[in-house]
């Protein structure tokens, strides 16, 4: 990422919250932060490429490229320096919640993060829409929606 800045004009990292991605869904989610990002921008790129299938909406030209972090270096570099950006939060949420292993599987469904969702259940930064979260929670299949206390908890609305 130091080295970034000399082949960008701008650079700007945006996300979703828990909420946002719990509510939307994760696809439109990414696509709100990737609008997010854009609109971070200090400067207004001329076109937008993203990865994937879907493209946000921005009302500017833009492209999806299915594989596009592979095939083209600009997409590579905003896709390392997103992971990059991620993992540090991962790391700051495991000095906040330090038995979930946050700094070791960064969000990753790994048999580390199953194992501590079943020995501590769920905390509210994580997203009650994953499969595993809702069965810590012994929440699958009900349509449930929750209401945030504002400390750790998440409560049945």
């Amino acid at each position: 990422p130091a080295q970034l800045p000399k082949f960008c004009f701008t650079i700007a990292v945006a996300s979703a919250s828990v909420e946002e991605i719990d509510a939307l869904n994760i696809l439109r989610a990414s696509l709100l932060a990737m609008r997010r990002a854009v609109e971070a921008l200090s400067v207004r790129p001329q076109r937008v490429l993203v990865d994937g299938l879907h493209c946000p909406e921005l009302g500017m030209p833009m492209r999806a490229i299915v594989g596009g972090d592979a095939r083209v270096k600009s997409i590579s570099a905003a896709s390392i320096l997103a992971k990059v950006t991620r993992d540090a939060g991962m790391v700051e949420l495991h000095q906040a919640y330090p038995l979930y292993g946050f700094d070791r599987h960064k969000g990753y469904t790994t048999e580390d993060r199953l194992a501590a969702l079943r020995a501590h259940g769920a905390c509210s930064v994580h997203r009650r829409s994953f499969a595993p979260v809702r069965a810590a929670l012994g929440l699958d299949g009900e349509q449930t929606s929750f209401v945030f206390d504002g400390g750790d908890a998440w409560e049945r609305a």
